[in-house]
């Protein structure tokens, strides 16, 4: 199969083979890494990254990730280009696209959850760049979906649980915390991991709802798959017998509100839930789990450090898989 000029907005709008040429060819990047084997698939392309936020893995490992395949990322932010918005003159996502197609091999764009003034607009806006864009548009993490985290969690699952993924449990839980942070990860996390078979279970306090399309296709990934998918309000029974927790804050349906997004109400409401936390104690009611975690990590709100820097925990396997995913994602789609 050719993904040749393929956008990757969401692992949700790619088969289930095309993931798999993802994974196999980034597991095979990673053995290789340091071999003349994909030295120069890029060679002389410039992968353009547009960042609305900023980041620390996301930078570092699109960067790593296109100098080793003898290639150039360029760093682009929002204040230091010219462009149109609802307050100001400026090119418009048409122009800015266009011309971007015309020097660069692929556009990499990351806005988050204080970058939009609702839920939806950075996806609106990746949607855009993808439909006047001649080349491929990936998302580097916006406010609906982190699809290379996605991939990434998924490898390191393979590589600790073995490469059928079927009939193993995920818990995908919300942890208490002092970050308000979008639904990208987590959304991204139930679905593809449905997409693979496993056992899906999302727990978070009462009025910590994802986006309902998000849990009805996920629904229908557990039923195509044969796997199963519940939905837990228990911060201590839904550890039982799981094979990953995966802990990670998210923010509240009602974090945004005329156009503005209430990042200290939502703190202030998450860390009344103290309770939500992931430690030792509840992973002992697990099936041996494993930690998976996209960081950055809120220790002492999300989990605790014994956890998260436990044998168990897979955190910086899966940070080292950004790297080789997104190389396999810059070698099939662009070249």
């Amino acid at each position: 199969m050719s993904l040749k000029g393929k956008d990757l907005l969401c692992t949700q709008d790619w088969t289930r083979e095309e993931l798999i040429e993802i994974l196999e060819l980034a597991e095979d990047m990673q053995k290789e890494r340091f071999s003349y084997k994909y030295s120069e698939v890029l060679k002389n392309k410039t992968f353009f990254m547009f960042f609305y936020n900023p980041s620390v893995r996301t930078r570092q490992s699109f960067e790593c990730a296109a100098t080793e395949l003898g290639g150039h990322a360029q760093y682009l932010a929002p204040e230091g280009m010219r462009l149109k918005t609802a307050k100001s003159a400026g090119e418009t996502v048409e122009d800015a696209a266009k011309v971007m197609s015309r020097y660069a091999c692929g556009i990499g764009i990351r806005i988050l959850e204080d970058k939009v003034t609702y839920y939806g607009e950075g996806h609106e806006l990746l949607q855009e760049y993808a439909k006047w864009a001649d080349i491929p548009v990936v998302s580097m993490a916006h406010d609906k979906f982190h699809p290379c985290q996605g991939l990434a969690d998924v490898m390191g699952m393979r590589k600790h649980l073995g490469k059928d993924l079927r009939k193993k449990k995920l818990l995908q839980i919300w942890g208490h915390g002092a970050l308000a942070r979008s639904w990208s990860s987590v959304q991204e996390s139930i679905l593809i991991s449905s997409r693979f078979g496993m056992d899906v279970t999302l727990a978070y306090p009462e009025g910590f709802d994802l986006d309902p399309a998000v849990i009805e296709a996920t629904k229908k990934n557990c039923e195509e798959a044969d796997g199963k998918f519940e939905i837990s309000h228990d911060p201590y029974a839904c550890y039982d017998e799981v094979d990953v927790v995966y802990s990670r804050h998210w923010m509240s349906p009602r974090a945004y509100q005329n156009g503005e997004f209430l990042k200290s109400k939502e703190i202030e409401l998450a860390l009344k839930y103290p309770e939500w936390i992931c430690d030792t104690q509840k992973m002992k009611r697990s099936n041996n789990a494993l930690f998976s975690h996209p960081m950055p990590v809120d220790r002492g709100h999300e989990v605790t450090d014994d956890v998260a820097s436990g044998n168990r925990s897979i955190i910086y396997d899966v940070a080292e898989n950004r790297l080789h995913v997104q190389k396999a994602i810059m070698a099939l789609t662009m070249i």
